[in-house]
């Protein structure tokens, strides 16, 4: 069977081809019938996908109203018991913000930070943080200027997650509801505003869409500048390598590798090299960010708080321990790209590289859900898996700010006990491990993946896309044939 892109051709209606979103669409009168006229008018895909990922934003906002109007500064449990905690407003003035310090140059009191000597996040989040402090005004009670703080970073977040919206309905050129599964996500609603993750996840999103419009430098000076917010993005680095290599393409991911290498010095030199002292210097405050990172303990959410927690042991070699565990998790992804039937999507070794970092890391907080959630839109486009997924990091999104209230209620022990909180974190580790599950089937089973069921082959991939294999391991020599740009596949449903 041949199938060959059509650049008009209507998008693939979730409705068609999944029950759930089958059921779940009597809500607005029910599935589309076949001769609907989708994307004739201004309610395009993309632009209801957008409308609904703000209003999903929006309401996420509402939900941290009892905070807002005094949670995070009254009280030692309401923002917890309220679910409704964010790093945002107490950072405000923690970190100097309040005081006007530069972030990375000026050191920070000990009186307001704990501690921390200079702000523990990448250069990028830094200045979404500065911008963000330029922006709030310097009069008032240090309350009223952490609430307006916080109503900035919303509205600056805001556009980004539009931009993460916009960024995975356009990445699958055909399948432009699947990015409903982010706006849609009650996880996404939840952690928005915890802290400034969603700058990253835009940066990376819009890498991801201009690397399926075969633009490579473009998309890894995206990468690198993503990876100046966040540490995470760099791992898509690794799928890219082992797909180009299997494709034969190893020269655009150096291009992409150097423009990502590139951005990401352009962003970072200027902060990280001092010449005081008569020679060139690593500054401290840039550096905080690493050692913070390197030196920390185990944390909140993570395998290794349970095992901590259980044998009373700090585990003080949990570097060790994790390092260990993400390198084979990277092996593993490597191999399935290698010996696989057919070349896996991009997406799908992206979501399993980002989900093994986050499983093997030392702290696996709340909000790092949104560095998964647009990847596995992309790499898993199915409501039943999905939303079970989702269920279980809203139990444990509940669970985490429970049990810091019982951390913080003393005696009166108001609130989740350590055992039910190591309770909800197998849940969502367990949660995203059967998402993982999934995505590993439908690479070695692609009949199995929804994406490719209508014969597509990597609708993201760009330069990979219906690309030959060039260098492949084992049983993968079996993978299917080619002919000038039409790919002869064994599995799908050919859609008229």
């Amino acid at each position: 069977m041949s199938v060959r892109e059509d650049p008009q051709a209507q998008p693939v209606r979730p409705t068609a081809e999944d029950p759930v979103a089958a059921a779940g669409s009597e809500l607005i009168g029910g599935p589309a019938g076949r001769r609907a006229l989708l994307g004739t008018s201004w309610w395009t895909p993309v632009r209801i996908v957008a409308i609904v990922a703000i209003g999903m934003f929006a309401l996420g906002m509402v939900q941290k109203l009892p905070c807002y109007d005094g949670g995070w500064f009254h009280g030692a449990t309401a923002q917890y018991t309220h679910a409704c905690y964010s790093d945002i407003p107490h950072l405000y003035n923690g970190r100097g913000f309040a005081d006007d310090l530069v972030p990375y140059f000026d050191r920070i009191p000990d009186s307001v930070s704990g501690g921390m000597q200079y702000l523990e996040y990448p250069v990028l989040t830094g200045l979404f943080m500065e911008v963000a402090s330029w922006m709030t005004p310097s009069g008032g009670s240090i309350q009223h200027r952490e609430q307006i703080y916080w109503l900035v970073n919303a509205g600056m977040l805001m556009v980004c997650t539009a931009v993460i919206a916009v960024c995975v309905a356009r990445t699958h050129r055909r399948r432009p509801w699947d990015a409903l599964l982010v706006a849609l996500a009650p996880a996404f609603a939840l952690t928005s505003t915890i802290n400034w993750d969603l700058f990253a996840v835009a940066l990376t999103a819009a890498a991801l869409l201009v690397w399926s419009r075969s633009r490579p430098m473009a998309a890894g000076v995206l990468l690198g500048l993503a990876t100046a917010a966040k540490l995470y993005p760099v791992l898509l680095l690794g799928p890219l390598l082992v797909l180009c290599l299997r494709a034969g393409r190893l020269r655009a991911f150096w291009s992409a590798a150097g423009g990502a290498v590139a951005a990401w010095l352009v962003v970072n030199v200027p902060v990280m090299i001092t010449t005081q002292g008569g020679g060139l210097h690593i500054r401290d405050g840039w550096k905080t960010f690493y050692t913070f990172s390197q030196e920390r303990p185990v944390d909140f959410g993570s395998l290794w708080l349970i095992i901590s927690q259980r044998t009373g042991d700090p585990l003080e070699d949990v570097n060790t321990y994790g390092t260990l565990l993400m390198i084979l998790a990277c092996v593993g992804v490597a191999a399935l790209a290698l010996c696989a039937p057919r070349r896996p999507r991009l997406a799908q070794l992206a979501f399993l590289v980002v989900a093994g970092f986050v499983l093997t890391n030392k702290v696996y907080s709340p909000q790092y859900v949104l560095w998964l959630i647009p990847l596995a839109a992309l790499a898993r486009p199915r409501w039943r898996d999905f939303l079970v997924w989702q269920a279980c990091e809203v139990m444990y999104f509940l669970g985490i700010w429970m049990y810091l209230a019982y951390m913080g209620s003393g005696d009166q022990h108001r609130g989740l006990p350590a055992e039910g909180y190591q309770l909800a974190i197998v849940v969502h580790l367990l949660g995203t491990l059967y998402l993982c599950a999934l995505v590993v089937r439908d690479a070695l089973v692609p009949e199995r993946d929804p994406v490719r069921q209508d014969g597509s082959d990597d609708p993201g991939g760009g330069v990979l896309d219906r690309a030959p294999d060039a260098f492949v391991l084992g049983e993968a020599r079996r993978a299917s044939r080619y002919d000038d740009g039409v790919v002869l596949v064994d599995w799908g449903v050919h859609r008229e």
